[in-house]
């Protein structure tokens, strides 16, 4: 019998938001999900990592492929692809000469052609992305977009799909009437959890957010998806926010994240000077 997936806190506790207006830009409002931002959070993958998938923890996330968000998004990734050598990409010979498919059924509403991009995906292989080298491969394990980004010194996001470098972060966004008849752009920051894959999140094997198992970074998840954060809003807003989480970080204003360690590393996670630490904690 398989062993169990680490363990996952329930979904529903406590969250402090925060909600900001742009400093760049005065019709664009932030709120962001505080609890997450200061958790411990970081990715685990090879190192702990059981995969959404039963009996598949070596693909991580990557078991079921990437939906590309739009046209730029394809285009950002055909041009990664494009730079890709043989020793990043395990499965180049199969790769190149197609790396996406078309997944009608997972896209509600992509029959219409409408937006003909959103129902492409990272094609499949032997039960995983095309672009994810296994287990044995000299490159090593893993995305070979991201080997790609980081033997080239890019950061990933420039060449992995939307998607992929902005797990588990959520950004939703959505045109807001105010009372006054203004309009404002609303952008949500918040936790990618289950239930933000929809129906099928309860049928994962296991997800990272909610996992003590992946709640081991030194530095808060504001701190350590700073580039992936600065990309979804903007350099003004990300630094606001990243003020905003420090600032209520150092008062102990922030209901912590349950999966996070206890006590909740207000001092461990900061870099700025602060208050002296526990007897016995060490301070970064």
């Amino acid at each position: 019998m398989p062993d169990a997936p680490p363990p996952e806190v329930q979904p529903d506790f406590a969250r402090e938001w925060v909600e900001f207006p742009d400093p760049a830009d005065p019709a664009h409002v932030v709120r962001a999900d505080l609890t997450w931002l200061a958790s411990a959070w970081t990715c685990v993958f090879g190192r702990g990592c059981a995969g959404v998938v039963e009996g598949r923890p070596d693909d991580g996330c990557c078991s079921h492929g990437a939906f590309f968000t739009d046209a730029d998004d394809l285009a950002r990734v055909t041009a990664a692809v494009a730079d890709l050598d043989d020793e990043d990409w395990q499965l180049a010979a199969v790769g190149r000469r197609s790396w996406t498919e078309e997944d009608l059924a997972d896209e509600e509403g992509s029959s219409d052609g409408a937006d003909p991009v959103r129902s492409l995906r990272t094609r499949l292989v032997d039960g995983a992305c095309v672009f994810l080298n296994r287990p044995g491969f000299p490159g090593g394990a893993g995305c070979a977009l991201h080997r790609m980004a980081v033997r080239e010194q890019l950061h990933p996001l420039l060449t992995k799909p939307d998607v992929c470098w902005q797990l588990p972060v959520r950004r939703e966004q959505e045109r807001v009437e105010r009372p006054d008849g203004s309009t404002v752009l609303v952008s949500t920051i918040g936790e990618f959890d289950r239930r933000a894959w929809g129906p099928g999140g309860a049928d994962l094997h296991w997800w990272c957010t909610g996992s003590p198992a992946a709640h081991v970074a030194v530095e808060p998840l504001v701190s350590t998806y700073a580039a992936e954060l600065t990309a979804l809003l903007g350099v003004p807003a990300y630094t606001e926010l990243r003020r905003l989480t420090e600032a209520r970080l150092d008062l102990g204003l922030v209901a912590p994240h349950p999966a996070s360690p206890a006590p909740q590393p207000l001092v461990l996670h900061r870099r700025r000077p602060g208050p002296t630490p526990p007897t016995g904690v060490q301070s970064h």
